[in-house]
């Protein structure tokens, strides 16, 4: 897995490009473009990395992905196994304030859209609340065509810098480092080796093998290019699949759970849980129930 860098082709009658589609999985490769992309989950279950965080993904969610921000939707395991037609499906608007729309962006009038977009290059989830609205929008873009999908593009624009919520960035590290595509590789491989890994017991050496480094130079190249550390990194892999189990699997005790992802002691296991969610499982899952029910 890499960092591929895409050109979204846009066709000569179009600014913006509204894509729908439907496939077995998400695109499987970390990638990155100069577009900003929202992205509508219509269908599909799976994991978010972007950046240097990842996030869970369900049917309903909204994300906005700032221009270069490295990401990946990954698709549950099932997904995989299965290939079922159409077993995911999304919308998602690609737009460019620095390539056709420069002049459009660059207007008086449009400077507060800009600095809105510029301010959020980590990317953010949509707030529930603020959900509904911008999906009319994004259905309405989708739907129009000519000038009057610019007129669909603007009114999405207003609802977007309109959330008065505040909006939490999709990854925690706004530093990091310009990616090279042969950097790029390197962090794919690590990314991916952990995210197929983390049910067992990982050490520092087996990650620093699988990137072809030394203990001690992954480790210094693993902050620098994430912001986080290798046990960090993990815990928040296994943390997120909890989660994922917790709320998926009734049949599943918090203790099988725990044991699934990775961690051999329950005790341990509640610990970092606290660490990442603020919550134990139990209240994790109160929580969760409460709000289904």
């Amino acid at each position: 897995m890499k960092v591929l860098q895409f050109t979204i082709p846009v066709p000569h009658d179009k600014s913006v490009i509204a894509d729908q589609f439907s496939l077995p999985y998400f695109y499987p490769y970390l990638h990155r473009h100069k577009e900003t992309q929202i992205t509508w989950i219509q269908q599909g279950e799976g994991t978010l990395i972007a950046g240097n965080n990842m996030h869970h993904f369900a049917p309903g969610d909204v994300f906005l992905l700032g221009a270069n921000l490295p990401h990946l939707f990954k698709s549950n395991p099932e997904y995989f196994e299965n290939e079922t037609e159409d077993a995911i499906s999304a919308l998602s608007i690609f737009f460019n304030t620095e390539g056709i729309l420069t002049a459009l962006f660059d207007l008086p009038e449009m400077r507060g859209y800009k600095l809105f977009i510029q301010q959020h290059q980590q990317g953010f989830k949509i707030p529930a609340d603020d959900a509904e609205y911008i999906l009319t929008n994004m259905t309405s873009l989708r739907d129009a065509s000519g000038a009057d999908q610019l007129m669909q593009f603007m009114k999405l624009l207003k609802g977007l810098s309109g959330i008065n919520q505040q909006l939490q960035p999709l990854s925690s590290y706004g530093n990091l480092p310009g990616i090279t595509e042969n950097e790029g590789i390197r962090i794919g491989n690590i990314y991916n080796y952990i995210i197929q890994n983390y049910a067992e017991a990982i050490t520092l050496e087996d990650v620093a093998k699988a990137a072809f480094m030394t203990s001690e130079s992954f480790c210094r190249y693993f902050k620098k290019h994430t912001g986080n550390t290798f046990i960090t990194f993990l815990n928040e892999v296994r943390i997120n699949e909890a989660c994922k189990m917790l709320t998926g699997n009734k049949s599943d005790s918090i203790a099988a759970v725990a044991y699934r992802c990775g961690f051999k002691s329950i005790t341990n296991f509640n610990r970092v849980f606290r660490s990442v969610t603020q919550s134990s499982p139990r209240e994790y899952l109160e929580n969760y129930n409460g709000k289904i029910n």
